[in-house]
């Protein structure tokens, strides 16, 4: 079984912030899952499903980002699942708009959300995806603010990547995903 987990905050006020790019990958996979993300499942939305007859759970916490690990240490217990069985995916400020970026485990980076995760697990050996968002002014300001209507294009092919990534680390393993989308990085258009 394979726990899909996108960080980001609920609410309507903050669905198409850059910080909400992780629910924003779960909402992709969704489909490809058979899985729509409504159930609830202590203090996360869930949807279960499967992936060439893998089992793959969707969560998206419902606690803020700042308490992710509360959902993601209940889900781990609901679920008798193992860190390692678990893939987080969230935005990444040091990662540029346009890459994608696959790790077996690691520090948070100073992502808060990955900080929650690790102090409720007591360990920060459970695989990530960091989608880039780039930096730009103050971090508060810019990770909680929407991305820009010229960026929507860009953007869809990125989640798509990021799901693809996600797919095959559930089909394939964690290993050849890496090697497939680290090294991917969004092709700009010249004017």
């Amino acid at each position: 079984m394979r726990l899909v987990v996108g960080l980001g905050n609920p609410g309507e006020k903050y669905r198409f912030t850059r910080h909400n790019v992780g629910f924003m990958v779960v909402d992709r996979l969704s489909s490809a899952v058979g899985a729509p993300v409504t159930g609830k499942r202590g203090f996360s939305l869930v949807g279960e499903g499967f992936l060439g007859g893998e089992k793959v759970v969707l969560a998206k916490p419902q606690t803020y980002m700042n308490l992710s690990g509360m959902a993601v240490s209940g889900l781990i217990r609901y679920y008798r699942a193992a860190p390692a069985d678990l893939l987080v995916v969230c935005d990444d400020l040091d990662l540029p708009f346009g890459r994608i970026r696959l790790r077996a485990k690691g520090g948070s980076g100073g992502h808060r959300g990955l900080e929650s995760i690790i102090a409720a697990l007591g360990s920060s050996d459970f695989p990530r995806l960091r989608v880039g968002i780039g930096k730009a002014g103050e971090a508060a300001d810019h990770v909680l603010g929407q991305f820009p209507a010229a960026d929507e294009p860009a953007l869809a092919e990125i989640l798509e990547a990021a799901a693809a990534a996600v797919t095959v680390t559930c089909l394939e393993g964690l290993e050849r995903a890496m090697n497939r989308f680290n090294s991917w990085q969004l092709r700009m258009e010249s004017g």
